[in-house]
């Protein structure tokens, strides 16, 4: 074998010994990356439920204080159907105001991350004519 073979032969085995190292390095990286974006996904799902609660919390309010009974119904209607199935819509009235309190529960896509829920609370003077008089 001519000394300027073996010399190629062995630079090329030098230079290439580190790129099974880069490959390890992503492979082990990727799971890092994954786990980012389920927690960004996450958060965009979480802050979307809290602001579908509010939207239903005012709704129900609003058509609560204007007719009593809509306001359950209202609330529902009022934000998406997927969740709409498993929202509680909870109505209270006083002869001054009508308070509607919204929870929709916010699965977890995250692994090791609990689920919980958004709750929110929205606040109407009550319109009924039979409460306050013409």
């Amino acid at each position: 074998m001519a000394p300027h073979a073996h010399s190629t032969w062995s630079r090329r085995r030098r230079d290439g010994g580190d790129r099974g190292q880069v490959a390890l390095e992503y492979l082990g990286f990727v799971p890092i990356l994954l786990l980012v974006a389920l927690c960004g996904i996450q958060l965009g799902w979480a802050a979307y439920v809290v602001q579908q609660a509010d939207t239903a919390a005012r709704t129900a309010a609003r058509a609560e204080a204007r007719e009593p009974g809509a306001g359950a119904a209202a609330g529902k209607q009022a934000i998406r159907p997927s969740l709409a199935g498993v929202t509680s819509v909870d109505v209270a009235k006083t002869a001054d105001a009508v308070t509607v309190t919204v929870t929709i529960p916010i699965k977890s896509i995250v692994p090791g991350v609990a689920a919980t829920s958004a709750k929110r609370t929205a606040v109407m003077p009550n319109d009924d004519p039979e409460v306050t008089g013409p």
